[in-house]
């Protein structure tokens, strides 16, 4: 009987540990992470939906976050800092990964692989979705390093800064909206969220 192991590795996202040249005060897996950035993503296109009036595709680009990092359970999870060193490294990590994606891709039954593909490269994306995916992988990071510095960890406070950043520098008017109307709920306690009058 011929089996297939591409959703066994995929469900190996929860060993890959990201952040690895930091000390976390909570570690946090590939998965976690996959997990938030596919819900941040598809609030970001909701956003452009109904907000901003971007025509985009919430649900797939709520799944193409799913996929987003996939690769990395074969190469690890490279630290930004030497992933974006220079021109060169960076043009090596991308053929890596997408090398990881074929590899991982073959693991499915023929049939899946071409639909699966899109997802995995991102290739299914329009270049609006592919811009608010990227938007919704930083704000996943922010909120990483808001977390750890709201538990007194300061060593993420230098790159909670270059998230910010980087978000305000993508230019991206959903990220924009969430930043102003929901990312200060994240430094809220669980009583503060809940007596919020927004949930009553």
């Amino acid at each position: 009987m011929k089996t297939y192991a591409f959703n066994a590795l995929v469900s190996r996202m929860k060993y890959i540990r990201r952040w690895s040249l930091m000390h976390s005060a909570r570690p946090e897996t590939l998965s976690e992470h996959t997990t938030e950035t596919a819900i941040l993503a598809h609030t970001l296109c909701l956003i452009a939906q109904e907000v901003t009036k971007t025509p985009v595709r919430a649900e797939t680009v709520a799944i193409a976050a799913l996929y987003h990092d996939a690769s990395e359970i074969l190469t690890g999870d490279m630290p930004t800092p030497v992933k974006y060193k220079n021109e060169r490294l960076k043009n090596a990590y991308k053929a890596l990964e997408t090398e990881s994606a074929v590899a991982m891709l073959s693991l499915l039954p023929p049939a899946l692989r071409v639909p699966m593909a899109g997802y995995m490269t991102g290739n299914i994306l329009t270049p609006e979705e592919a811009h608010i995916l990227k938007a919704a992988d930083r704000l996943s990071a922010l909120i990483k390093c808001m977390e750890e510095v709201q538990a007194g960890n300061r060593e993420f406070a230098a790159a909670m800064e270059q998230q910010r950043e980087a978000l305000s520098l993508m230019h991206c008017p959903e990220a924009d909206y969430f930043l102003e109307h929901m990312l200060p709920c994240y430094s809220q306690t669980l009583d503060e969220l809940t007596n919020n009058e927004a949930v009553l």
